[in-house]
């Protein structure tokens, strides 16, 4: 059958070749695709400064549809809703200045992903890394700031593995 390349922003895969990647890569609906991901995790302070900059879409305000959608020029947002972001960036910013003073020192991702990477060299140093105890392992999944797992909707290839590990298929053939 052929390897297979996946994409995980369109959500579909595809015979892997370079004029069907090349394609699908400069394509209008990997773009978009791509594009949506993004945004998904914009700041809403972004949101409101670009929803803030554009003018309102005429033809969404009187007939309620736009025929450009998402991808607009103008603004869809109503007078509601921008007050609704106003207040969501007031109120994550005040969280934010609240947080700095009671955060527990070392939990931020950087300080995580350094002493990992300390970790891991110190263990590469030392020899096979399966000399390493099943304890330490659960305690540094444990370790992992909540920060990174609390993202919605990863595609496959970001999930983190399971607790129990991958499972490995063996072929009764060759074994």
């Amino acid at each position: 059958m052929g390897r297979r390349y996946y994409c995980d922003y369109c959500d579909r895969s595809f015979q892997d070749n370079m004029h069907n990647r090349k394609k699908h890569l400069f394509g209008v609906q990997h773009h978009r695709a791509k594009k949506a991901w993004y945004d998904y995790f914009r700041d809403s302070s972004a949101i409101l400064c670009d929803e803030q900059l554009k003018k309102p879409c005429r033809k969404f305000l009187q007939k309620g549809i736009c025929d450009f959608g998402p991808n607009c020029r103008f603004s869809h947002m109503s007078e509601e809703d921008m007050f609704h972001l106003q207040r969501q960036v007031e109120d994550e910013r005040r969280l934010r200045e609240g947080a700095v003073d009671s955060r527990m020192p070392g939990r931020c991702v950087e300080d995580w992903l350094s002493r990992r990477e300390k970790r891991r060299s110190a263990l590469g140093n030392q020899g096979d890394l399966k000399d390493k105890d099943d304890s330490e392992e659960v305690q540094e999944e444990s370790d992992i700031p909540p920060q990174l797992l609390s993202v919605h909707d990863l595609p496959p290839s970001l999930l983190p593995p399971p607790p129990s590990g991958w499972k490995s298929k063996v072929n009764s053939e060759w074994g």
